[in-house]
């Protein structure tokens, strides 16, 4: 674990750092998808997510996440899947999807960095996350390979990383 103020960070036994995050839709259709501001970059839209506390599951942590970044809360679903980001930063981020049932008017980020929220079509919000956060924009094509029809309607998951428990998965549920 590192410590930064304020948060403490997760690793697993690989190095890689915990995050959790989600796809937040309007609706069952997962048709628009918000996006929040980048707290780096204003004027650049990102996925809300972020790491995972000691002790904390993913589900919780995406859940937690996109509550502080993003001002909603929502139904939480199927874990879209397991993505390692192994450039510069190793991060192995879980990614969830949540249809949206509450938005805040002003909520934890709004108010401590100005951080702001968009809603998406999903085509469109995968051509803006393409230039600046390849892997977020990755997350979205991923659903669109899962709910594809080409698949027989089965999620296409990436595998689970080494000492990935089952009791996770079941914790979400």
């Amino acid at each position: 674990m590192k410590f930064k103020p304020n948060q403490t960070r997760t690793y697993d036994g690989e190095g890689f750092k915990q995050r959790a995050a989600c796809l937040c839709f309007r609706n069952e259709r997962e048709d628009e998808v918000l996006l929040v501001s980048s707290s780096r970059h204003p004027d650049q839209w990102i996925v809300p997510g972020g790491g995972m506390e000691p002790e904390e599951e993913p589900c919780g942590a995406a859940v937690r996440e996109v509550y502080e970044e993003a001002g909603v809360k929502g139904n939480l679903g199927r874990l879209l899947g397991v993505f390692e980001h192994n450039q510069d930063r190793k991060h192995r981020t879980y990614v969830y999807v949540l249809t949206v049932t509450e938005t805040l008017e002003a909520w934890e980020d709004s108010v401590n960095i100005g951080r702001k929220r968009e809603w998406f079509p999903v085509e469109e919000a995968i051509k803006i996350l393409q230039s600046h956060k390849p892997v977020h924009a990755e997350y979205l094509r991923h659903l669109q390979l899962s709910c594809s029809s080409s698949n027989n309607g089965n999620i296409l998951l990436p595998p689970p990383p080494p000492n990935d428990n089952a009791a996770r998965a079941a914790a979400c549920r």
